[in-house]
């Protein structure tokens, strides 16, 4: 049995029949937190500091285990172990999202933010918490939207100037509609894979690259199986931070808003990790030898118009969209 299974199994495993005061009681309220990303990446450290903030300013009753670099599982996993209380917290890319949470669709669009800038003036400025608001409905508490970059698109074979040099690609995309369809209207083969498939993936040659950003493009090592970058800005759709709604159910109305409030304070510890760590992770993979190009983005938003369009037919999507083009 894999590690992961095992671990995930013995959190499942240690809830099964019990109420979420009695499991907090179990777990002596030590509440779990899952994120697919290694050790140093900002969104980790964002949890990790809400942490020690929780046991800081609980004398050590409240306290996070967390869990990085997948070893619970992948984000659809840890998306259904919060729901069901099996975990208590889980960081999850907002693509990952979109099928159950479909106001989440908004910020996966292509070209639907112009930069980092105003995808953190959207966030903060009404938009992530109609966001975070959806999440209720569905066994969940949103808590914080952190950045995810600048998605670019990378390859081992060629560099990517318009939609035409994708044509025939196999090119990993997140397990999301909006991902997949984008792609083909690009002309690509889009292959949906976990995170942590892809480096084999293009090892093996099942595809030739991905799109993420630079950051992650770094830190999972993707660097060293495909050597062209590719900036092509084409989403900025972020992370979302969750909470298990049985473990919101079963803390006290202080520790709720210590919860929250730690949250959300959390946003700005991680946009200063990922502003220090994003240059150093684009030096580090040119100083490794990858090629890095501009694109010709007019091309691209027009390749993706259609698929917008279609979109855009839904009320709830187009308000939000409209919302986040105004402070553009």
């Amino acid at each position: 049995m894999k590690r992961r299974q095992f671990i995930a199994g013995g959190v499942a495993g240690c809830l099964a029949g019990a109420s979420p005061l009695q499991a907090l009681a179990r777990r002596g309220e030590v509440l779990t937190a899952t994120d697919v990303h290694v050790r140093d990446y900002p969104t980790v450290q964002a949890v990790r500091w809400i942490g020690e903030t929780l046991e800081r300013e609980t004398d050590g009753r409240l306290r996070i285990r967390l869990y990085h670099s997948g070893q619970l599982g992948r984000e659809a996993e840890a998306i259904d172990m919060a729901r069901f209380g099996a975990i208590d917290f889980a960081r999850v890319y907002s693509g990952a999202l979109n099928n159950a949470f479909p106001l989440t669709q908004a910020l996966c669009l292509p070209y639907v933010f112009d930069s980092v800038a105003h995808m953190r003036r959207a966030m903060d400025e009404g938009v992530g918490q109609a966001v975070l608001d959806g999440f209720s409905t569905r066994g969940l508490v949103g808590l914080a939207i952190y950045d995810s970059g600048a998605r670019c698109f990378y390859n081992a074979r060629r560099p990517i100037h318009t939609p035409a040099d994708l044509q025939g690609m196999k090119i990993r995309v997140p397990v999301s509609d909006i991902f997949i369809r984008m792609l083909r209207l690009f002309g690509a083969n889009a292959t949906p894979l976990s995170l942590g498939e892809v480096y084999s993936g293009m090892e093996t040659k099942m595809i030739d690259g991905a799109e993420n950003n630079i950051r992650s493009f770094h830190s999972s090592r993707h660097f060293e199986a495909a050597h062209y970058w590719s900036r092509s800005d084409h989403s900025y759709a972020p992370d979302v931070l969750l909470l298990s709604q049985r473990t919101w159910d079963a803390l006290s109305p202080a520790d709720r808003e210590l919860v929250r409030t730690t949250a959300r304070a959390s946003v700005d510890v991680m946009r200063k990790a990922w502003d220090e760590s994003e240059s150093a992770a684009r030096d580090a993979v040119l100083a490794a030898g990858v090629r890095s190009n501009d694109v010709d983005m007019d091309a691209f938003r027009e390749a993706a118009r259609p698929m917008l369009q279609e979109y855009l037919r839904n009320p709830d999507i187009d308000a939000l969209y409209r919302r986040i083009r105004a402070l553009a």
